[in-house]
């Protein structure tokens, strides 16, 4: 079999430094975020992501599965107390599970890179429904912050010609 010819022709490696990029700050209340990459049409986001100590997210339900790498701090799901996840922890989370995100006061916070395909469906301490965080949500919630700071987010974007936000 002959090499293929080339469908998608790349003049440069679509690759970013978060050492190099903008933290957004306060993306979700207590999360910091460097977004990555954020394909709203498929469902996928890719964020790394600095939790604040003492941060609890809503409870939630993914409806597709998560990779979840912690960088560095600790943290755990209130409903596994005894599981913390401290650096070098990898974290498989099968589509339908529910939890409720912690970062102990006492941990000093945590960063973690995450591939979350799929939304997750947010729900108050009651179980009522509060929203739909999903990578379009991400994405406009990004770029509000974003603006809010005066800097300009930079990720990949796929699409028919894949490049940076800011391209």
């Amino acid at each position: 079999m002959a090499l293929p010819d080339v469908i998608q022709h790349q003049n440069f490696l679509l690759t970013l430094n978060t050492n190099e990029e903008n933290l957004i700050k306060d993306a979700l209340p207590g999360v910091d975020v460097y977004p990555l990459f954020l394909d709203p049409e498929n469902g996928t986001w890719v964020i790394r992501a600095i939790f604040k100590a003492g941060v609890t997210l809503p409870k939630h339900f993914h409806t597709g599965v998560v990779h979840f790498y912690t960088l560095s701090g600790r943290w755990n799901y209130l409903e596994y107390p005894d599981q913390p996840q401290t650096a070098g922890s990898y974290l498989y989370e099968p589509g339908g599970s529910i939890h409720t995100f912690h970062c102990p006061e006492e941990s000093g916070g945590a960063d973690g890179f995450m591939v979350i395909s799929g939304a997750n469906i947010n729900f108050d301490a009651d179980g009522n429904f509060m929203n739909i965080m999903d990578a379009g949500w991400i994405e406009q919630m990004i770029i509000a912050a974003a603006k809010a700071q005066g800097v300009t987010p930079r990720y990949i974007k796929p699409g028919a010609i894949a490049g940076f936000s800011n391209d």
